[in-house]
């Protein structure tokens, strides 16, 4: 992943969805803690060239990057609250489903106890191709994607065949690398020499049943007051696979 990074920032410029579409949507999942917020606020700060430090709503919002005033980068992030074990915490898995489809407004709070019904608000009865998901990422922590509960495996699992029977391609991205692994906390490029890292990333393949060429790892900026290339570097590669995923 180690490529220029002015080129991969040109590419993430100049990339343009396919006809029809304005801006590619993303659907961000995972459990709670597993840095889906920090890794909105990473792109961002990649594509800035600053740390910034976005405030992330608490409702269904999509996260766009500006390039310049009144412009914006052609897709859209969208995050949802975390897998919760609890069945009254978390996100109710019908809200997703209507997330993937375009039924759910910006602005809407998910409630755990009930699904979004037909008659609120915040229902889109008629979801434009802009509206509905174009890619789905299922974010979790590196140190913890090996000891996933059984209630964890079949949310997730659960969630994918639902993205499978609507054709929306998948992937994982498997955060908090450097505290999953001390090699790679030392130094940033030892992330495919990791024998762990690697050991880890099957696992978690075996377990959800993403395949191994569809699970990246990623270190997003944490407590880092400015910004650094390697880290940068990993961020792009790992947002052209999302982006190239829907080509």
């Amino acid at each position: 992943p180690w490529e220029d990074k002015d080129e991969e920032l040109k590419y993430m410029r100049d990339y343009k969805p396919y006809k029809d579409v304005q801006h590619l949507r993303i659907l961000l999942h995972g459990l709670v803690g597993a840095g889906k917020s920090s890794l909105i606020n990473s792109v961002d700060s990649v594509l800035q060239g600053r740390i910034t430090c976005r405030a992330l709503a608490e409702a269904n919002t999509g996260e766009s990057f500006t390039k310049k005033p009144g412009d914006y980068y052609p897709y859209v992030f969208n995050d949802t609250m975390g897998l919760e074990m609890d069945k009254n915490r978390g996100v109710h898995p019908e809200d997703i489903k209507l997330a993937m489809t375009g039924h759910v407004k910006d602005g809407y709070t998910y409630n755990p106890g009930s699904k979004l019904s037909e008659d609120s608000q915040y229902y889109n009865a008629e979801p434009t191709l802009n509206d509905k998901v174009q890619v789905l990422v299922c974010v979790v922590p590196a140190d913890k994607a090996a000891l996933l509960t059984q209630d964890d495996v079949r949310k997730i699992r659960d969630i994918r065949e639902m993205a499978s029977d609507l054709g929306i391609p998948q992937l994982a991205v498997l955060t908090k690398i450097d505290l999953a692994c001390p090699e790679i906390q030392k130094d940033l490029k030892n992330v495919y020499k990791s024998k762990y890292l690697k050991e880890t990333m099957q696992k978690f393949s075996d377990l959800v049943g993403i395949p191994m060429n569809c699970i990246f790892p990623v270190k997003n900026y944490h407590e880092e007051i400015d910004i650094n290339y390697d880290v940068d570097s990993l961020i792009l590669s790992v947002l052209r696979r999302i982006i190239n995923s829907n080509s």
